[in-house]
């Protein structure tokens, strides 16, 4: 009978060094990590609560006050000026029209040409592929020259409409970039059992690959959801019509109007009341964007 060798025995109660050693660095980085993010949320909670905060204040109170003091009374005239007076109401209309039909149609655009370019070969496909990468290292500034005269030539300049085809143009590039790797990463086999079983390419699309893709398809459409709802630069060079004005607009000029009236909060509010929609788009596809980074990390 062999004895046991002794770097195979071990003692009950004890681990390796190298073990504690992991287990500490790994610590290490829990700790310095939370705290990290902690610091972190504070630094992007402490504007938030400031501003709610000061939409509920008078004037003397947010100039001569603490920032982060309770208001002495709870004053909700604020909201209603911001709404009625400063057509924070009719603004908002026009965001929710020209940010959701914006968003519709970028979304199924968006996912077509991606799915095309993932999941078919042809001439040029490559070529489209990279000219839609160099639309996301355009900057839109460069472009506001151009497109005030091909709105003006098409007669949608100062319309919703117009605003609705720019903004479609500028998320496109970013919606097909970030759809094309999701198509590409699922399997080939079940758009093949779809075309064994009868189904052509729209049929395949719409009822195989396009549910696959929910995940991706949440994920993207928040990002455009943010960007096009704080779009400021586009409406302001395209939009000037103030029956047209977007959020953006309207919050500007309560920034001037502030500035001659003194009516810091109103400004609040008005930035309140567009903050809200964001974040309840958010707290609604928390769970969906978080599973579509999941599943891309591990692909």
């Amino acid at each position: 009978m062999v004895a046991e060798s002794p770097r195979y025995s071990a003692t009950p109660g004890l681990r390796p060094r190298r073990d504690r050693g992991r287990g500490r660095s790994d610590r290490a980085v829990t700790v310095t990590s939370h705290v990290a993010l902690g610091v972190w949320a504070i630094i992007v909670l402490l504007p938030l609560l400031w501003v709610f905060l000061s939409s509920f204040k008078t004037d003397r109170e947010i100039i001569a006050g603490s920032p982060l003091a309770l208001p002495q009374q709870w004053n909700f005239d604020n909201f209603v000026r911001a709404w009625t007076e400063g057509k924070l109401g009719l603004a908002m209309f026009n965001t929710v029209v020209v940010v959701g039909a914006a968003l519709l149609i970028v979304m199924m655009l968006g996912a077509m040409c991606a799915y095309v370019l993932a999941r078919f070969e042809f001439f040029g496909r490559r070529a489209i592929y990279y000219l839609m990468l160099a639309g996301l290292t355009f900057p839109v500034f460069l472009a506001i020259v151009p497109l005030f005269f091909v709105l003006q030539n098409l007669g949608v300049l100062n319309t919703l409409p117009g605003l609705i085809l720019t903004y479609v143009a500028f998320a496109l590039p970013f919606t097909v970039f970030f759809l094309y790797a999701f198509f590409q990463g699922l399997p080939g086999e079940i758009s093949e059992a779809a075309a064994i079983d009868g189904a052509g390419n729209w049929r395949t699309f719409f009822q195989v690959m396009l549910p696959m893709a929910v995940p991706g398809m949440a994920s993207v459409a928040i990002f455009n959801f943010l960007g096009l709802w704080n779009q400021y630069l586009l409406p302001v060079a395209l939009n000037t019509k103030r029956d047209n004005w977007v959020l953006s607009q309207a919050i500007a000029s309560f920034q001037s109007q502030a500035g001659y009236q003194s009516d810091n909060g109103t400004l609040f509010a008005a930035v309140v009341i567009t903050i809200v929609p964001v974040l309840i788009a958010y707290l609604l596809f928390q769970r969906q964007l978080e599973g579509s980074v999941t599943q891309g990390t591990n692909k």
